[in-house]
């Protein structure tokens, strides 16, 4: 299949958006993971990153072309496991 020059062009800028908007949620996910497991106790960073996660994550599924979920101020329950599990573990190792 040929595209023509605009056409190449807009799926390149479409991979590019989609590669930011993966980026963007990496990065919330890893602040989130790393607040989690070093203080615990911080609820507001944790529910004011997590909701920024979550608009990440809708704006990369939305690109992606998958429904939007609805909105919460929670982040995922797999990211709360994980970060639970992240915690467990550098407590057993202390």
């Amino acid at each position: 299949m040929r595209y023509s020059r605009s056409e190449y062009a807009k799926i390149v800028a479409a991979q590019q958006e989609v590669a930011r908007a993966e980026a963007d949620y990496q990065r919330f996910r890893a602040a989130y993971l790393e607040i989690a497991k070093n203080e615990p106790g911080h609820e507001v960073a944790l529910a004011m990153i997590g909701a920024d996660m979550d608009r990440a994550h809708a704006h990369l599924q939305t690109l992606i072309g998958l429904p939007k979920l609805p909105f919460t101020h929670e982040p995922s329950t797999v990211v709360r496991r994980e970060a639970r599990r992240t915690t467990e573990e550098s407590e057993e190792s202390s």
